[in-house]
Parts: C-alpha cells; structure tokens; sequence
C-alpha cells in the first residue's frame, strides 16, 4: 500500500471559530464540504468537523484518514495482515473512501482519488 498522507480528525463546536485557527496554525485555507448532516473543514492535515453528537460520535470512533493510491490495494493489504473492512470503498468527496479496522482494533478511514467506474 502506498501511504500519501495523513489527516487527523478534530470535533469542534464551532466550526467557523475554529476555521481560523487552524488556518493560522498551518498556513492553509480551509477547504469546506458536508459529510452527512456533519459540516466538514479540510485545513491542512486537519479534518475539522461539526454537526450532531450522534453522527459526531460515530466518526470520533475513526483514528485518522490516511490517504492511499489506491483503496482496493489498501484492502488487499489490510486483509494480508488481519484487518477487517468495515465500510466501503465507497464513493466520496475526495476520492474512494473505506474504513478499516486494524488487527489491533483501531479505526482508519482510507481514501484515494480514484474515480468508481
């Protein structure tokens, strides 16, 4: 599996406080998109999100988003080491996305930029 990068994952209460922050902190713009009823901010290697405590604590769960050249390579991977696939790979803004769990029973969301044909 070829690792790109990884986003860590911040709940907050109030998205466009906490906008500027991170903004500042990384010097990035923030890059804004929904996730369900969760409003999402992209900024930098954060993933800032907000929304109701009942879809928020189902992502609290997700470690991180790592990003990968290809999901269905990250399967193949995960499968090889006893990992199991939760969801997907499913469609997303970005890319394909799928959430895995580790043999070690973390959570990683895994997206690509492959387009689903």
């Amino acid at each position: 599996m070829d690792i790109l990068g990884t986003s860590l994952r911040v709940c907050v209460d109030d998205l466009d406080t906490a906008i500027p922050v991170y903004e500042r902190l990384t010097g990035a713009q923030a890059q804004r998109f929904q996730r369900g009823g969760v409003s999402v901010a992209a900024v930098g290697c954060f993933f800032l999100m907000s929304g109701p405590e009942a879809e928020l604590s189902v992502l609290r769960k997700i470690t991180a988003t790592i990003a990968v050249s290809n999901v269905d390579q990250a399967v193949d991977d995960l499968k090889a080491v006893g990992g199991e696939v939760i969801a997907g790979p499913l469609a997303g803004p970005a890319g394909r996305t799928m959430v895995a769990r580790h043999p070690d029973g973390s959570i990683f969301e895994y997206v690509d930029r492959v387009a689903i044909t």
